[in-house]
């Protein structure tokens, strides 16, 4: 029987919570870690109807994109849906996860979900993370150097993009004097001894240094292992927010925008004039994203697809891209999607469900 801690593990061995922006509180809201999980349920959002269908569907687990709880609770009385929702959670025993910003930041995640629907080619991200890598820096002998570099490469140190087991090593010579009360792997207490040792450097995600030291420090054969941690501000392409991506065939922006509002299903589309010219750089976030129009301004898109832009954010756009604000819920509701396949493929014989249950605030008339 699957436990709460072996799907909230794999997930974050995806999106780890680390990858969350600082204002978020993705992770586990409520519930037992070493719980058994009989049923999943998947929704965007977490309201006392999501609740009350995944009791229906007889699943005793909600993941949602949106955290229920965004900042501190000082009370449970009821007093709206937030406290009505997490109560009716705890009496019924209902574990609540949420994956939200760390989900977005995952280059496999809600925006590349949003890029395969639009049928874009060559996604990117679009605003790239910095000071996320770190490099690990050891002196190893050289015939325990493979061992080591797969004890790193097991838990993920070297992994570049696409690439995995990316490694540098270099030839060197290290020098050591064992002193009393030492139990060296070779040499002499007090007496300077020269060995033959690979320099060997990995990048690693900083959520994944602590696996990467212990693994490395347990595969090495001396008893005091030398290794530095080197923090880089390296851009990161593979992981940030936004994406970015061309259309296979330039099209109209009347055709583009009809296109869209099929595709995410819009109660309307609020967008800035039409430029005149075929739309081929698609440049979009899930969500709030119109922080990041300058990012899309920058990259040379045609068009910029995100949520909730405020009035005088259209006038941004300035004449050198198009808008198109298709609504926070419309953008991000194939969040749901993308994890049921992840955990169908991952967990193929447990139970999966999404929601039919429309979390949407928002009404067009």
């Amino acid at each position: 029987m699957l436990k709460v801690k072996d799907i909230t593990g794999y997930l974050e061995s995806l999106a780890p919570l680390s990858s969350q922006e600082s204002y978020d509180n993705a992770g586990l809201i409520t519930g037992n870690p070493e719980a058994e999980v009989n049923g999943i349920l998947l929704a965007l959002d977490c309201t006392e109807e999501i609740l009350e269908d995944a009791l229906n569907k007889g699943c005793n687990m909600i993941i949602a994109h949106h955290p229920i709880v965004f900042s501190g609770l000082k009370k449970l009385i009821g007093s709206n849906y937030v406290e009505r929702t997490l109560i009716k959670a705890i009496k019924n025993d209902l574990t609540i996860y949420a994956i939200h910003t760390n989900l977005d930041n995952y280059r496999l995640g809600v925006n590349h979900e949003i890029g395969k629907r639009l049928g874009l080619q060559n996604l990117r991200v679009l605003a790239p993370k910095s000071g996320v890598l770190s490099k690990l820096v050891c002196y190893v002998p050289k015939d325990h150097a493979e061992n080591v570099l797969s004890a790193m490469f097991k838990v993920g140190a070297g992994n570049i993009g696409d690439y995995a087991e990316c490694s540098y090593q270099m030839n060197g010579t290290g020098t050591f004097m064992p002193l009393d009360g030492s139990n060296p792997f070779e040499g002499k207490t007090g007496e300077r001894s020269e060995v033959s040792e690979i320099k060997v450097e990995v990048l690693v995600s900083k959520h994944l240094m602590n696996k990467a030291v212990v693994a490395m420090k347990n595969a090495h054969p001396y008893e005091e292992v030398a290794y530095d941690v080197i923090p880089l501000e390296n851009v990161n392409q593979f992981e940030g927010s936004g994406m970015i991506g061309e259309l296979q065939e330039p099209i109209e922006e009347e055709s583009f925008l009809k296109m869209l509002k099929e595709a995410f299903h819009c109660g309307a589309i609020r967008h800035t004039a039409k430029l005149g010219k075929k739309i081929s750089k698609v440049a979009f976030c899930g969500g709030s994203g119109s922080f990041l129009l300058n990012n899309a301004k920058r990259s040379g898109a045609d068009v910029f697809i995100t949520g909730d832009f405020k009035y005088h954010d259209f006038f941004d756009a300035d004449g050198q891209i198009m808008i198109a604000d298709i609504g926070h819920y419309e953008s991000e509701q194939f969040t749901s999607n993308l994890l049921a396949d992840l955990l169908t493929k991952k967990f193929p014989k447990f139970a999966v469900h999404l929601t039919e249950v429309n979390t949407n605030p928002i009404n067009y008339y």
